[in-house]
């Protein structure tokens, strides 16, 4: 069951990613960085609501919201800053970047994770899963190679060095999300890190981007903004309720969401018309064949 919600969750998340490019295109990122942020905690506010005024409603389901104490929170709080830190990073690189070269890259987290699963989890991997891990490797490098013809040198472009701490960030927090899951409602997590996410944005804003607006990129209300906090919402709901499950191997879940980029880059063909997509391709397809290799793995 967690294999096939690891699944769900890439396919929203790749659609998160296409409206995210078009939110940020030509829009200044941290407004739309704190309405993300924003609708995501409106999209759960309901069941929060729900879980406090009529709990019996929800209680034995997955939409159910505990209370959680003041260590918890703590806990929560130290996630959302390493997921705002990642967000922000990844926005401004999303911006400068063809969305056929971050989507790839940001597939290549789930590497990092699989070694944090190695060596905090005690994970293993089988031989199919580990012939997937190695084509997500070696497709990175085909990438390098694809970046160049569009004038995307990966040593020199600092938002190629955007993606990669965002990549880093990201991998962590996957790795803390295990540890979380097991510890904390899935549901309480996210409702909770989303509201501590809107408040840090909410400053940052005030404070870094609203007295220079006039000097930056100027904001424009766009619909992806909504889609963008909807389908995340939808992907980080189903991945949370994934990794609650006991047999779940946070360094599978991680690579399978990753997969994400198979609808990114269908989304960087159709909406953003992006090139060189023949060296991009092929990098699709090692990724695709990986994500088969651990279906593979898991049976």
């Amino acid at each position: 069951m967690w294999l096939g919600l690891a699944f769900l969750s890439a396919f929203f998340l790749g659609c998160y990613d296409i409206n995210k490019k078009m939110a940020v295109h030509n829009n200044a990122v941290i407004p739309v960085l704190f309405l993300n942020t924003f609708f995501c905690t409106l999209f759960l506010l309901p069941l929060f609501l729900l879980s406090r005024v009529v709990p019996a409603t929800i209680e034995n389901t997955i939409f159910y919201v505990p209370t959680v104490n003041f260590e918890a929170h703590l806990y929560i709080i130290l996630k959302s800053i390493i997921v705002l830190s990642s967000w922000i990073f990844g926005y401004f690189a999303v911006k400068h970047l063809p969305l056929t070269i971050t989507g790839p890259i940001n597939a290549t987290r789930p590497v990092m994770v699989l070694v944090g699963a190695l060596l905090i989890f005690g994970e293993r991997l089988n031989f199919y899963q580990w012939i997937g891990v190695i084509l997500t490797i070696v497709s990175f490098f085909l990438l390098s190679a694809t970046g160049k013809k569009e004038g995307i040198n990966f040593r020199q472009n600092k938002w190629i060095l955007f993606i990669f701490i965002a990549s880093i960030l990201g991998a962590a927090s996957g790795l803390y999300d295990k540890y979380l899951m097991q510890r904390i409602s899935s549901t309480s997590v996210q409702f909770w890190y989303n509201l501590y996410q809107c408040i840090m944005m909410f400053v940052i804003l005030v404070i870094l981007w609203y007295p220079k607006r006039k000097n930056s990129t100027a904001f424009s209300w766009k619909w992806s903004i909504l889609l963008v906090s909807l389908f995340l919402t939808i992907a980080d709901f189903v991945y949370f309720y994934a990794l609650t499950k006991p047999d779940a191997l946070i360094s599978i879940v991680s690579m399978v969401r990753r997969g994400s980029v198979v609808v990114s880059f269908i989304g960087g063909v159709f909406f953003f018309h992006e090139k060189n997509l023949k060296g991009k391709a092929m990098d699709l397809i090692l990724i695709i064949i990986g994500m088969f290799f651990l279906y593979l793995g898991t049976k």
